[in-house]
């Protein structure tokens, strides 16, 4: 094949968007661990009225052969992410491709241009658009479907990217706890320690009748707990509403759970069941039939993701974060989950990960960010 038999195209318009959303549908045929999409929620994500894009840029492109799509591609410019870090990186993301060294080059170099041509000096990715959505290639892990809003690739994509001259920046990582390996009895005795030792320590479930009002309580922790994490970006307000509104009818009151150190909320944890079970039989639709099949595979869920989890920077190494994940995996345990994913954690981030190994967790997927200069 010739570079002249490939062409790569801006998308322009509603159909070369639709395009665009539906090419992974021809990667994945017949991959039984992967999850399609809902159309209306890919539509979204790259409407201009997102939130996220009242501060950044996003250019799509398509890579065509003989009239055929075989990749696809988006680059993206953060400001605030920008502005936060200090740093000119822009990101690429949503790749898909055949396998196919010259397509992913043609893709990768396409956005790489732009990125150049806008003033930034490093390419990262892929984030999908952001750390704040998901983000990272997976890399270990492609033995089993991924979890509630975490990403999912082909195993070929690795050597695609790191064939254009992309090398590892962070590697993210998910951990599997199970009902049979999770130390129940050692970390009920460490809880009741902790407990003694800070009696002003105390955790509550999230009350759904009162949810904006439990809202502001995450604003106020949110952006605080992360800042010194790497790649943070905060988040607007119209971005957490999104989130939170997208969220909602997915939560279950145990397993969003706040901590208070007396009067003072100091952190929270966000654990949502796995309705990535469900979405696996709806091919990207939710109509009558995908609700009649949203509510029979709904029963069939027996994982939880911890998706977010933050302390106050006051507050931390205090055991708060080891007692929300215990109190997180002992409620969903009597709700009938037997699994619990705690993603993604950072590979630098050794606290964290050697208290989610004490509880018995097993890391069980990577997940990476990669990174040239332009």
């Amino acid at each position: 094949m010739t570079r002249q038999e490939l062409q790569v195209e801006e998308v322009k318009n509603q159909q070369d968007l639709m395009t665009f959303i539906r090419f992974p549908w021809e990667i994945y045929k017949g991959d039984q661990y992967w999850v399609p999409p809902l159309v209306k929620d890919q539509l979204l994500k790259f409407s201009p009225s997102h939130p996220f894009r009242s501060h950044s840029e996003m250019i799509l492109f398509l890579a065509y052969r003989e009239k055929k799509v075989v990749g696809r591609i988006a680059g993206i410019i953060d400001h605030h992410y920008i502005e936060f870090h200090q740093e000119k990186v822009g990101f690429f993301g949503f790749f898909e491709s055949v396998p196919d060294a010259e397509i992913a080059g043609i893709l990768l170099s396409k956005v790489a241009d732009w990125l150049k041509g806008h003033g930034m000096a490093k390419m990262a990715g892929p984030m999908n658009p952001s750390t704040n959505d998901e983000c990272g290639l997976l890399v270990e892990g492609f033995d089993s479907s991924p979890c509630l809003m975490m990403p999912y690739n082909p195993p070929t994509y690795p050597s695609l990217l790191e064939g254009f001259g992309l090398r590892k920046k962070m590697d993210l990582y998910a951990y599997l706890l199970e009902t049979p390996t999770f130390h129940l009895a050692r970390l009920d005795r460490i809880t009741e320690r902790l407990k003694k030792k800070e009696p002003q320590l105390h955790v509550r479930p999230i009350d759904l009748r009162h949810f904006g009002e439990e809202l502001k309580i995450v604003k106020e922790i949110y952006n605080e707990a992360w800042s010194k994490n790497w790649g943070f970006v905060p988040m607007t307000d119209e971005e957490l509403d999104l989130t939170a509104k997208d969220l909602k009818p997915l939560v279950v009151a145990d397993l969003v759970l706040f901590a208070y150190w007396g009067d003072e909320p100091v952190g929270f944890s966000v654990a949502i069941p796995d309705y990535y079970v469900v979405l696996k039989h709806l091919n990207g639709k939710l109509g009558l039939l995908g609700a009649i099949k949203f509510l029979y595979y709904s029963k069939k869920i027996h994982k939880i993701r911890v998706m977010l989890l933050g302390v106050k920077h006051d507050f931390q190494k205090k055991g708060i974060e080891g007692l929300l994940y215990i109190e997180t995996f002992k409620r969903g345990n009597k709700k009938g989950y037997q699994q619990a994913e705690c993603s993604w954690i950072l590979e630098e981030n050794a606290l964290m990960r050697h208290g989610i190994e004490a509880m018995g967790g097993k890391s069980y997927k990577t997940y990476r960010i990669y990174e040239t200069l332009l």
